[in-house]
Formats: C-alpha cells, structure tokens, sequence
C-alpha cells in the first residue's frame, strides 16, 4: 500500500523551503510557491553530492555504495570539484538554494572535501551565506567525531541513518553502530546544530510489532530533534535480506501490520508536536527539509558524483529542454571520465512536456499541501489541473471517496489518500496522458487550418 510511496523518498532521486503552520500542517511552503515563476527555473538549482564508499554493505541496502580498496579520498575530492564546477558550468544557473551529500556514507569522507566542494560551488554560483547544507551521518563513533569538522567546513544540517534502536534489529540489517553510539551522535549534533538535525527511521524490519514499533518510536522521540523520516524496510532483490526472507531464514510483518505501523507513527508523530508535510517526512518549529522540497516541487538539481541523478536545462550548450542525467555508477571508472572530460555523465535524456508533467505530478502529491494551481501553471500554463483531471469519471471517484482534493487551492491527498498516494497514481497518469495527447492533437489541427485559409485568400 504505502511501500513504494514510501521507498520512493528514500533518495528522492537519490533525495526548498521553510514556511509551514506548526500546528495544522496547512501552508506548507506556501509563499515559496507564489514567488516561483518559470525564469526562476532555469536561473537556480540544489545540488546533490554522492560519496560512494562505505565501510561495510547493509544486509538491506541496494544503493550505489562500494568497499574502497584503497584510500583515494584526494583523488575523489578532486573529482568532485571539477564535475562540480563542469555541470555549474553546463547549467548555467546563478543560485544554488542548497546543497545535499550523500552516500554511500558521507561522513566517511574528510571535512577538507565538503569545504572544497562547497567552495567550488561558491566561485561558480551564487550559495547564500543560510543555503541548507545537509550531511548523512552515519552514528558511529568515526561519525560522531567528525561532526564538529563538518560544521567548520560549511554543514549546517546532519541526517542520522539511525534505522532501528534495537540491538538485534542493527544486526539484522547489518549496520555498524549500537543504539548508544546512535544516541551519542544525536546528542552531539543537536549541540551543533540545534533545530536542523534529521534522524532516518525504518519500520516493517524482521519480527517487528506494531506494538515495538511505537515504544521504539516514542523513545526516539525523547532524544531527537525537529525532524524525523520514515522509511518501509523494502526487500530489494539481489541484497542479503532479500535472500534470507527467500530461504525462510528471516520474516517480515505482513503488508497490513507495515500499514498499521505507519499509521501509528504518524499519530504519534503528531501528538508529539510534528507536522506531515511529505509521505514520509514529518518536521516541528519549521524543520522542514528544503532539500527534499525543491525535489518535490519540481525544481531543478544537479547530481555530481558516482551515480548521481539530476534533472536541469544545460543552457551553457544552448540547451532548452530539461534533461534527465544520470552519472556513471562504478568509482573508479567515474574518475577516469571526470580527468578525461570533465564530468562522468553516462546518460542524458532529454524530458517530453508529458514526462516533465508526470514527474511535476508524482512528485508534488507526495506533500501534503500537493500542487497549487499556480505553481502547476509553471509547467502547463494551457492546461490547468481542473481541465486535466477535472471531468474524468476514474479521478472522480477517488474525489468522492475523499481521498483525493481538487479545489481553488489545487489538487492534494486527503489525510487518509497520503497513505493509498501509490494506487491513485496509475488513474491520474493515465488521465494526464489522455489530455496532453487531446491537447496535442487539438493543436496541430488549429494549426494546420490557418495555413489553408491563407493559402486561399479573400
């Protein structure tokens, strides 16, 4: 039900904008959305920043993370700066609005290459002195006692991969830390960066109960900051979970036990002060996470380092069209293309307005406030959210079961519709593909016409 939704924010492609009502979650980023206009698009950008090395490979996880074999942290941190000042170059945009790394593990690369890589942005955009600059720490003691190195280098925002506080759950999920060492680095990074310290939390683990769940989620609570992100555990295939469920060696809870738990978390997130903005993001006293916001409201990013993904017009080679771009996914080969060109770009495609609008679409329901009629006017100024999806019969429905809202304000998820966001998905698609091919079709008509009477003038 939620599984995807869910996954999906996990790396908001691989991953902004503070100003929400701390009390009904209504608002959210509100004024963001009357000041962006389709100049703006084009003109700033976040950036992604992908470390690719890890210690060890957890037993769940299929992200693009290695075991160095040897220690090239300069030759990595190089690399990094000239794909950086490559694609700042190629985009062409004045303003960086903020800046993610992420891994991999992240705080395993040394503070002198977060500085320099910020400082490479610095001498090519415009990166204000309060642009987030968030980190994934990993909560370990290397970790933790690193943190105060990161903030001197420019960090201004830790996500702590917490996970699990259970000893025998880390274990499972083969991580590398101990619930104490997670409450250590929470501690720590809360001193430094009190308000704007993250923790990454997943349910629906190995012999998990709804009822461990929330007394593990309440006792999180006690310890943490203004911003927590829940993530379903997400059987990936080919990783070491995946085999063991396989062979009947572990078990998961059922699909209806990982619902109940969602549902649960979010009711206690609530009482406990914290605001829904996002399917899988919950903040207090404003922490919201502008990173992941410029993701979700269709902005532009840049994705630089070993399999990074980013979405932005290259207007530096008389680009018009967004690109989706992907960076070649093995280090070591990334390295060789950056020294060799430049940057480490394996894939570009360019994006149809369809695509674009699919992604405008999937994207902004997964925030609670959805998509306002204005900012859906950025991408498709001829055809207005009611115009798409007001007449059809399928969206209907979802509109009369109160799942899904359509009014003057735009198109969102009722509370209730957020958790279900994956089976809506498929009828709206299909309801925007329809339009877009009518309204395709009803334009090349209008245009042909006009050619015929001039050819035949009064």
């Amino acid at each position: 039900m939620i599984r995807h939704a869910l996954h999906a924010g996990r790396r908001a492609l691989c991953p902004g904008l503070r100003c929400f009502s701390g009390t009904s979650g209504g608002e959210i980023i509100a004024d963001l959305f009357e000041r962006t206009d389709p100049a703006h698009l084009t003109k700033q950008a976040s950036l992604y920043v992908h470390w690719p090395y890890c210690l060890r490979r957890c037993s769940y996880c299929n992200f693009n993370k290695y075991i160095p074999k040897e220690n090239n942290d300069h030759m990595m941190t190089e690399c990094l700066q000239r794909e950086t000042e490559t694609l700042l170059q190629l985009s062409q945009v004045s303003c960086i609005t903020s800046v993610f790394f992420g891994g991999g593990t992240p705080s395993l690369a040394p503070p002198s290459t977060i500085a320099a890589v910020l400082e490479t942005v610095s001498r090519q955009a415009y990166l204000p002195d309060k642009a987030e600059v968030t980190l994934e720490v990993n909560p370990t003691p290397v970790g933790k006692s690193r943190l105060e190195d990161y903030c001197c280098a420019g960090v201004n925002r830790f996500s702590i991969g917490v996970q699990s506080l259970q000893d025998e759950d880390l274990k499972i999920l083969g991580r590398d830390h101990s619930p104490h060492q997670t409450l250590q680095t929470i501690e720590e990074a809360r001193r430094l960066c009190p308000g704007r310290v993250s923790v990454d939390v997943m349910f629906g683990r190995p012999k998990q109960s709804v009822e461990s769940w929330e007394n593990e989620l309440s006792e999180l609570l006690r310890v943490s900051d203004d911003h927590v992100s829940l993530y379903q555990l997400t059987l990936e295939r080919g990783t070491q979970l995946f085999k063991q469920v396989q062979r009947g060696e572990v078990t998961v809870p059922a699909e209806d036990v990982t619902a109940e738990m969602y549902q649960c978390a979010r009711r206690t997130l609530h009482q406990q002060g914290f605001v829904q903005y996002e399917v899988s993001n919950f903040a207090r006293h404003n922490a919201v996470s502008h990173h992941n916001m410029s993701y979700w409201r269709g902005s532009q990013y840049i994705g630089v380092g070993p399999g990074a993904h980013g979405r932005f017009v290259p207007v530096g080679e008389g680009g018009v069209v967004r690109e989706a771009r992907t960076q070649t996914l093995e280090p070591d080969v990334w390295i060789r293309e950056v020294q060799q060109r430049g940057h480490g770009t394996r894939r570009r495609i360019q994006l149809s307005h369809l695509e674009l609008l699919e992604e405008v679409l999937v994207m902004g329901l997964r925030m609670t406030e959805g998509i306002y009629h204005k900012h859906w006017g950025i991408f498709s100024p001829q055809l207005g959210l009611h115009d798409v999806f007001g007449k059809s019969s399928d969206v209907q429905e979802l509109l009369q079961s109160g799942q899904l809202i359509l009014d003057d304000r735009g198109l969102r998820c009722s509370w209730d519709g957020l958790a279900l966001l994956d089976s809506m998905l498929p009828a709206l698609l299909v309801e925007l593909e329809r339009q877009i091919s009518q309204r395709s079709q009803r334009d090349h008509h209008c245009a042909d016409g006009p050619t015929k009477r001039t050819s035949n003038p009064r």
